[in-house]
């Protein structure tokens, strides 16, 4: 091959999807502090506390007495027998335990489920807004996204008026209840009306769950699971579990993609991490204490919902679930990236711009979230009422 010219190495073009801006925003907090500056975070879903003591006390009675390998691909038996009986005990459903595939987070059963179900070229509808790697996970697959414009009116959901006016069929639809950024729900006849309408026209239905047992008031969440056998349905142990570090989630499959998953899965992560599973089946035995979070994030709640509007965020979504504010600040910026470079460089606070929800519209929205103490909060709420003053 003397004097032959060598080409550079290609770039796949399905790495070029837009980043995840609260990482982002996160880093730029990260360089705030790191310069001795504080910082109030708002920018992340991420409870500020950790595993429930129950899990933590798991873990450790297993480290250094138990060999922790490879497990089975779609998890450990004892956790997928417990989240059989989670389902059981908290909707009245019954869950085979061989069709809940325990999952590397949340991230890793939307990549399996997306896989399994569709193929290049198919079409998902999703609300927007909603959370950004749905879109960038499906077009890093090459599957198209397609954005269904939400606002107040439908509560920032999806509706069967907006599916039956599309010009082209779609695949699949995404819903989430309680939703990210808005927090808002869907009741049970919405979405029974949303799986109907899926069943009757031959489209997947995928139901985010990941927010359940972060729900205000008197409206619990409904799980696809009741409605469907059909649907996929993807939760975590992440946000109700406060185990975002431990990266363990899982999904309930239809029957005829259980295989697929598993294979898939078997090639892609081999298992979920053994030791999260293992102490993952002591989580449901811990709701007390996971119940004393809810009601942390139910007085912040009501603190945002009280003092952001003194502070000219006076346009909020209803929150009824999850631990987010969505707020309108179109008659405060038209650049809600900008806005939020500003917040963090005169106030100290980390808020997540509107653009990673809806490219649309999002630059004229915000999200707080209020997963963080409570003195945190209360601080952050002060210091936007003096700066919008």
């Amino acid at each position: 091959m003397s004097g032959a010219r060598i080409s550079s190495p290609g770039i796949s073009k399905r790495g070029a999807i837009p980043p995840f801006y609260v990482m982002e925003v996160m880093r730029a907090a990260a360089e705030r502090e790191a310069a001795g500056l504080e910082v109030l975070h708002m920018e992340v879903g991420q409870p500020s506390t950790g595993a429930p003591l129950g899990v933590v006390e798991a873990a450790r009675a297993v480290l250094g007495v138990q060999t922790l390998g490879y497990t089975g691909a779609l998890g450990i038996p004892p956790l997928r027998a417990a989240i059989a009986r989670w389902y059981r005990d908290r909707y009245g459903v019954t869950v085979p335990e061989a069709r809940i595939a325990v999952t590397t987070g949340s991230s890793g059963a939307f990549q399996l489920g997306f896989l399994a179900a569709f193929d290049p070229g198919d079409r998902v509808a999703m609300a927007s807004p909603s959370y950004p790697a749905y879109r960038h996970t499906l077009t890093a697959i090459g599957v198209e996204p397609v954005e269904l414009e939400a606002g107040p009116e439908t509560r920032f959901q999806p509706t069967v008026a907006m599916l039956e006016k599309l010009d082209k069929p779609v695949q699949g639809l995404i819903v989430a209840s309680p939703a990210n950024p808005t927090g808002t729900m869907l009741s049970r006849e919405e979405l029974a009306a949303l799986s109907a309408w899926c069943d009757a026209n031959g489209v997947r239905l995928v139901s985010d769950e990941i927010y359940h047992g972060l729900t205000y008031g008197a409206v619990s969440a409904v799980t696809a699971a009741e409605v469907s056998e059909r649907a996929l349905v993807v939760n975590s142990f992440s946000k109700y579990f406060s185990m975002t570090g431990w990266r363990l989630g899982w999904m309930i499959v239809p029957e005829e993609l259980v295989r697929s998953v598993e294979c898939l899965a078997q090639n892609l992560f081999i298992s979920a991490p053994s030791l999260s599973q293992v102490a993952a089946v002591a989580a449901f035995d811990c709701t007390e204490e996971l119940d004393g979070h809810v009601a942390r994030y139910a007085r912040n709640r009501a603190l945002l919902l009280g003092e952001l509007p003194k502070a000219g965020f006076d346009r909020l979504a209803p929150a009824d679930g999850a631990f987010y504010v969505y707020a309108d600040v179109s008659a405060m910026t038209a650049d809600s990236e900008a806005f939020c470079r500003r917040i963090l460089a005169e106030t100290g606070i980390a808020a997540t711009p509107g653009i990673d929800f809806d490219p649309a519209r999002g630059r004229r929205f915000v999200r707080f979230s209020f997963a963080g103490a409570e003195e945190t909060i209360a601080e952050a709420a002060r210091r936007l009422i003096a700066w919008g003053r």
